[in-house]
């Protein structure tokens, strides 16, 4: 069995896009900011939206459309738990909290993970789900 490093490095592309000023290659996100903006997009791709990899995805959206209520927020926290225990092994999930806002009509999701292999205290992300059209 192979010991886990203890340190390790993320890098991955912006999602920005943009040129950087001086060497005009592509942005580049490191170390948590890299895995935060994975886990995002994992969550908001939807399932077939990825070309040659139709399996990726989370079905979160799908559940905007529902009843705007805690029974719609907890099966939004299992399709979230489940899509980050399923395509993102670098994380643990250390809690998860979704709750319906009924002001903004959507959902406030706030995510507590650890990465693995890692002895860094948790990350953490939040964002707020809406219905888009």
């Amino acid at each position: 069995m192979c010991p886990v490093p203890q340190f390790q490095t993320f890098k991955d592309l912006s999602i920005t896009f943009k040129a950087h000023p001086v060497t005009d290659d592509l942005v580049v996100v490191k170390g948590d900011a890299a895995i935060k903006q994975a886990v995002v997009n994992l969550l908001l791709t939807n399932r077939g939206e990825r070309f040659f990899n139709s399996e990726i995805g989370s079905g979160i959206t799908n559940l905007l459309f529902e009843p705007l209520d805690y029974g719609t927020a907890a099966l939004v926290k299992a399709e979230i738990t489940r899509t980050l225990e399923e395509y993102e092994p670098r994380i643990r999930i250390e809690s998860l909290r979704v709750a319906p806002n009924y002001d903004d009509n959507g959902f406030e999701v706030s995510l507590e993970f650890e990465i693995v292999g890692r002895d860094d205290l948790p990350l953490n992300v939040e964002f707020f789900l809406e219905r888009s059209r």
